[in-house]
């Protein structure tokens, strides 16, 4: 058999981590992809995958083989990319990913317009807080927030993100307002849980830094349940602009220490660095920018 056209097959069942959930993607019956894994490991003679009714994992042979066929289904990607670049049409799956909060209140309301403007291209959003490494799980293109420092990606601008410190009117009033970041620890400091600059909150005013570890009773991992918090008086947070602009607006929330001003961040754009950027991403990042390349967006 030719191990060469078992790699697609392979690499797939790797990264969706069941042989049923590769047939899907591969478009081909469970059973098929079974046969060719079983053929692959008889012609390498070695057992790729552990088995039992629950799970399916990369033995250690596995693991070995998986780092090459990776590099060559990738290769293998790129080529067929920079075929397609030729006849000058963006086609094929375009794999996205994005933050939550930001994916849901904004990212998903124009994701039908691209749709709906490039027919040709298959798209599949993933939605995820957590960092994600591009070039293992074979993401196309995404977007990041705050700081990069996975080198491997190359990154370009879309607008700035801009964080307020935040609390309900009813918790202001109950608890006091904060003048300067060290009251702050008299306070129900409401965190979230991947926040990339660290764990402390920033603080600037007359060119001096203030540092403050919030201390609270609730972190969580995902802005918007942030927001429900703080709209029932729970505490204080450190919110961005594209999820509590309305709230600001129509007084369900005030801002805090105006006095103070906040690290400002950037919403990036973000795609593995290869040499050959397919038509399919190229289309994306075109479409990004005139929805959100702006230095002062209005997200309400």
């Amino acid at each position: 058999m030719n191990n060469l056209s078992a790699i697609p097959i392979f690499v797939t069942v790797v990264k969706r981590g069941s042989f049923s959930k590769a047939a899907v993607e591969l478009k081909i019956t469970t059973s098929a992809v079974s046969k060719r894994i079983n053929q692959l490991e008889q012609n390498l003679d070695a057992r790729l995958f552990n088995r039992t009714t629950r799970s399916l994992t990369l033995t250690e042979m596995g693991e070995v083989y998986f780092e090459f066929a990776n590099k060559a289904f990738n290769l293998t990607q790129q080529g067929s990319e920079a075929l397609q670049n030729l006849k000058q049409k963006p086609t094929g799956k375009l794999r996205i990913n994005a933050p939550m909060s930001f994916g849901r209140l904004h990212l998903a309301k124009v994701m039908p317009e691209f749709l709906n403007q490039q027919p040709d291209i298959e798209v599949e959003l993933s939605l995820d807080d957590r960092m994600t490494d591009y070039v293992d799980e074979g993401i196309d293109v995404g977007i990041r927030i705050g700081n990069l420092p996975d080198n491997s990606l190359i990154a370009q601008r879309l607008a700035p993100c801009n964080s307020v410190l935040c609390a309900s009117p009813e918790y202001v009033k109950k608890c006091g307002l904060p003048r300067t970041p060290s009251e702050l620890e008299n306070h129900n400091c409401l965190f979230y849980s991947y926040f990339r600059a660290g764990f402390e909150w920033t603080f600037m005013k007359d060119k001096e830094v203030y540092s403050v570890k919030p201390t609270g009773t609730y972190q969580v991992n995902n802005s918007e349940a942030l927001k429900e918090a703080l709209l029932q008086d729970v505490g204080i947070g450190n919110m961005p602009l594209f999820i509590i602009e309305n709230e600001l607006k129509n007084g369900s929330l005030v801002s805090v220490l105006d006095e103070y001003s906040l690290p400002k961040h950037t919403i990036n754009v973000v795609y593995p660095n290869r040499e050959h950027l397919p038509l399919k991403v190229v289309a994306f990042i075109e479409f990004l920018k005139t929805k959100f390349k702006t230095d002062t967006p209005d997200w309400g």
